[in-house]
């Protein structure tokens, strides 16, 4: 090339570069192709046995869903059959509050307060930045595509619409914050509720001046001068539920204030950390029977999930359109922001997240998923223990990316179809599983974010600590399954080895 020709002999030498490039990995990739052994497949085989398992449990719950369809089974046999499904929700749940507690203790703990308000600051600008761009989303996309165009003859109105003023939703969200019983906070929230209450309000003179002129007793006239009022006021109740937000604050101040106390605080920082161990153990025994429960889950939800037809061309169109929303939201925006902030292949991290984004698939519940997705971030993708138990419990609580786009959606569907109240709940089953994943996935590459960006927070923090969280890490593999058990050498301490 040359400059006669009106062309950057520059932009000819980077063609070239690039080329050479893309053919020297196409001969790696191809060497390792060729590399490979028996042994590698089994190695890779064994590495990724839940994996594997967990994607053929999807399978064969879609396809055992949809051949059980047409067999039209009643509400009793489709719970009968979810059984296996439901036990599985039963035990994720059973330990995700003493994970969240026992997490955001020794995370916290293992920080300094300044450290940690900066990871926190950081987590708190990434859940705003994403919910945010969620909302816009949802926005757009539902005033593109328009479902909610037509008539509403075929809707109908469903369930008892609960009236609640802003201020005191507001006023129930920092109230649940610190709650006053931290056991009533394990099953119960703090929710106001309304009560019809009847005043007497007295007449102005006006308006009896005429009344009084009639009737010629006094204590008959007295009566008559008050008007009974009708009036709906707040009053104190509750709903049944983990207040996880009161958790987190207690659990969160409760950290620090054990980071804070320095060697006096070591006996309680050594029983979060042994708690956390145990739980973490017990998710390991969990996870040999989670495909079998994803997979009844799956099929279950299909079974009992309704036709489109049945539903209504409006409403399949709504759904049609949260899922294109969220989808866009969790393939395109999340995996940008983590490129552009780590600039790393977003890919690579999510693969390492596939097991706990199926987990949430199948058992639509972000807070349920939580024990995979510690053991995904921190085993497959190498995140930093005080990361992911700091930014994890806190993301499952407020980080809800999926449920702010399909929420705005929502709320401009309703208007444009004039308002109608509708029944939500019987909208395709698979529009939720997506938003769950949506929010583990959220969650997820948020850890690994606020992880590049606290690095060097992290680095001084293990030069202050004699780099012991870097040994321990080294020398514990806490949540080694129980079939490697033969295949490792047991350590000279009286440790355990899962």
């Amino acid at each position: 090339m040359t400059k006669s020709n009106g062309e950057d002999p520059r932009s000819g030498n980077r063609m070239e570069r690039f080329q050479q490039g893309v053919r020297k990995r196409t001969l790696l990739a191809k060497k390792k192709v060729q590399s490979i052994t028996k042994d590698d497949v089994k190695s890779y085989l064994a590495r990724n046995a839940f994996v594997l398992f967990t994607v053929m449990a999807v399978i064969v719950g879609i396809i055992l869903g949809f051949c059980l369809r047409p067999y039209k089974m009643n509400y009793r046999e489709v719970k009968y059959f979810s059984f296996p499904g439901e036990l599985l929700m039963r035990m994720l749940q059973m330990l995700v509050l003493p994970l969240i507690v026992s997490s955001l203790v020794t995370g916290t703990a293992a920080l300094d307060s300044k450290a940690s308000g900066k990871m926190g600051m950081r987590a708190i600008v990434y859940y705003m930045s994403t919910t945010i761009i969620a909302v816009i989303i949802g926005i757009i996309i539902v005033v593109i595509i328009h479902p909610g165009k037509g008539t509403k003859e075929n809707m109908h109105r469903e369930g008892k619409i609960m009236q609640v003023t802003a201020a005191d939703a507001f006023l129930d969200l920092i109230r649940n914050m610190f709650p006053p019983n931290l056991v009533e906070a394990c099953f119960k929230q703090f929710k106001t509720n309304y009560d019809k209450r009847i005043f007497r309000v007295a007449i102005p003179p006006n308006e009896t001046s005429v009344v009084a002129s009639i009737i010629n007793n006094v204590s008959e006239a007295m009566e008559t001068l008050t008007r009974m009022k009708e009036e709906v006021i707040p009053v104190p109740g509750s709903v049944n539920g983990v207040n996880a937000l009161g958790l987190v604050v207690f659990s969160i101040s409760f950290g620090l204030v054990i980071g804070n106390m320095k060697e006096q605080g070591q006996p309680l920082r050594h029983f979060f950390d042994s708690l956390n161990e145990a739980i973490m153990r017990l998710v390991a025994l969990i996870m040999w029977y989670a495909p079998l429960g994803i997979m009844f889950l799956i099929a279950g939800k299909i079974v009992e999930m309704e036709d489109m037809g049945v539903i209504g061309g409006q409403l399949a169109m709504y759904t049609i359109t949260v899922i294109i929303g969220l989808l866009i939201h969790a393939i395109i925006v999340l995996p940008l922001l983590y490129f552009l902030v780590v600039r790393k292949n977003p890919w690579v991290f999510i693969g390492g997240l596939l097991q706990a984004l199926i987990t949430a698939l199948g058992t639509s519940s972000s807070s349920a998923t939580l024990p995979i997705t510690f053991k995904c971030l921190e085993e497959n993708n190498g995140v930093d223990k005080r990361i992911t138990r700091f930014v994890l419990p806190v993301g499952a609580t407020i980080n809800m990316d999926g449920t702010a786009l399909y929420e705005a959606l929502a709320a401009i569907f309703i208007a444009q179809v004039n308002n109608f109240d509708l029944n939500f709940g019987q909208i395709i089953t698979i529009r939720d599983r997506l938003r769950t994943t949506t929010n583990v996935l959220g969650d997820s590459i948020g850890a690994g974010i606020v992880e590049h960006l606290s690095r060097n927070e992290l680095k001084n923090r293990d030069a202050e600590m004699g780099n012991s969280v870097i040994e321990e890490n080294e020398m514990k593999k806490p949540y080694q399954l129980i079939s490697q058990e033969n295949e490792s050498v047991k350590p000279l301490d009286s440790e355990t080895k899962m």
